[in-house]
């Protein structure tokens, strides 16, 4: 029986323990193998930019270049490498605006280990992967009428979408500046564009809206 070729990866997601966690389980199959380690947008590029690999395990959330803006780099420097992205937000959001941006497949930060085993392979097969929540939503986009509206959070972009969410939490300016390496001046851009694309006033009314949908964790 011949030996199925070695899948090697780069994972890349700003905490050293979630690195740790997925490295873990990926050493324990024998056709996987963690080659490399980043923990930003730049270091991930930088990777690329020397080496190959066969999948990049890409987290949305980092520090600096944030995974979508991370994908298009790798898209124009390696368009055959597989990137399936790592998330902690929900599905509904994210699935369809991944996929059309060229990832190969988006599962979540908590699905079960042999869950993200299994989408590696698949898109190192050079395959899409998707679970099956994220298959209805393509599946529901595509039905989706012409001209018809969307939800409201789901107009913003990915960095709107993910100060909208640590300000509905009740983070602070500064707070969020810190975690995301951003100016001040900076996330209160971001925050009145997501106000204005929400037809909302003020953080309460993000809250609010986020609640109601369930936005969250």
């Amino acid at each position: 029986m011949s030996t199925p070729p070695l899948i090697r990866i780069l994972l890349a997601d700003d905490h050293q323990i979630v690195r740790a966690g997925l490295s873990q389980f990926i050493a324990d199959h024998g056709d996987l193998k963690v080659m490399a380690e980043a923990g930003s947008g730049d270091e991930v590029i930088e990777l690329v930019r020397k080496q190959d690999f066969d999948v990049l395990l890409l987290d949305i959330s980092m520090p600096g270049k944030n995974g979508i803006d991370t994908l298009r780099v790798v898209r124009q420097i390696k368009p055959g490498l597989a990137v399936l992205m790592l998330s902690g937000y929900p599905e509904e959001h994210y699935a369809v605006n991944l996929l059309r941006s060229g990832a190969s497949g988006y599962i979540a930060k908590d699905a079960p280990p042999e869950e993200m085993i299994r989408a590696i392979r698949v898109v190192a097969r050079g395959k899409r992967y998707l679970s099956e929540t994220a298959a209805d939503l393509v599946s529901a986009e595509l039905a989706r009428p012409e001209g018809s509206a969307k939800p409201l959070h789901e107009t913003l972009s990915e960095r709107e979408f993910q100060i909208f969410r640590k300000l509905a939490a009740g983070q602070s300016a500064t707070e969020i500046g810190n975690e995301l390496n951003l100016s001040v001046k900076t996330v209160s851009t971001y925050r009145a564009r997501v106000l204005e694309k929400m037809h909302l006033k003020t953080n309460a009314d993000l809250t609010y809206y986020a609640i109601k949908n369930s936005l969250l964790e």
